[in-house]
């Protein structure tokens, strides 16, 4: 797909943005050999006969790298892009060059992912984390998940907003964990940080789906608490003597 080698190649183009997507049926995706005479001892088995072409990146250099601040300086939209890079895509020389950085960069990051399974953890791990914000905020979608116009400004405006509405009802439930947990504290309870770990704020059973929802812009007279104040002595139960 175009905006897999899009993406991928921005990581490139952008070395402060290290893209790393969980990687599924990873086995039916290719490896590009960085040249053709190159043959590996240990590894071999993964390539076939496709090769990088170098020449085509080194080409367009340039306008890649115009391309990637472009975005990065909100001077051009990924969607924009995307736009017109898919018309008539296999003869956009630019397109080509996307292409082929993607999959040298693609190749890499299979690689790596095989060879370092500290980092396959980082990524289950963050994704997982991701994918349960992005499940809540299907919850909180009203009127259902699908959006019903094809305009980019609407569709964008949906994602924001309902986006907003997740983070503020994350917030609110944290601020609720915040105090329960500082009350058992405050009562010499032990409070384990571990027990802490495991509670998530994507509670659903304590949001009233189709309760009334009103938007009050004046600042609360007192600030939430946001610190959690456990002393060291109920951290944990006492041991033995």
């Amino acid at each position: 797909m175009i905006s897999a080698h899009f993406y991928c190649s921005l990581d490139a183009a952008l070395p402060c943005f290290d893209l790393l997507p969980r990687i599924r049926n990873w086995h039916d995706l290719i490896f590009y050999r960085p040249d053709e005479r190159i043959r590996y001892t240990h590894i071999e088995p993964l390539f076939g006969q496709e090769v990088t072409d170098w020449a085509l990146i080194q080409t367009h250099w340039t306008d890649l790298l115009r391309t990637a601040i472009s975005i990065r300086e909100s001077r051009l939209s990924s969607v924009t892009l995307l736009r017109r890079l898919g018309n008539h895509s296999r003869k956009n020389r630019l397109y080509r060059a996307f292409r082929e950085l993607g999959r040298a960069i693609r190749t890499i990051t299979l690689l790596r992912y095989l060879s370092q399974p500290e980092l396959r953890e980082q990524i289950t791990a963050i994704t997982n984390r991701t994918e349960a914000f992005h499940g809540f905020a299907d919850w909180l979608m009203f009127g259902g998940k699908l959006i019903g116009h094809n305009d980019p400004d609407y569709q964008e405006k949906v994602i924001k907003f309902n986006e907003l509405i997740a983070n503020c009802v994350i917030y609110s439930t944290a601020c609720d964990i915040t105090d329960a947990a500082n009350q058992l504290a405050a009562e010499g309870e032990s409070v384990d940080v571990d027990d802490l770990a495991t509670v998530s704020p994507y509670i659903t059973h304590t949001v009233r789906w189709f309760g009334n929802w009103i938007i009050n812009l004046t600042p609360p007279e007192q600030a939430p608490v946001t610190r959690l104040d456990l002393e060291s002595r109920v951290l944990f139960p006492a041991g033995p003597a």
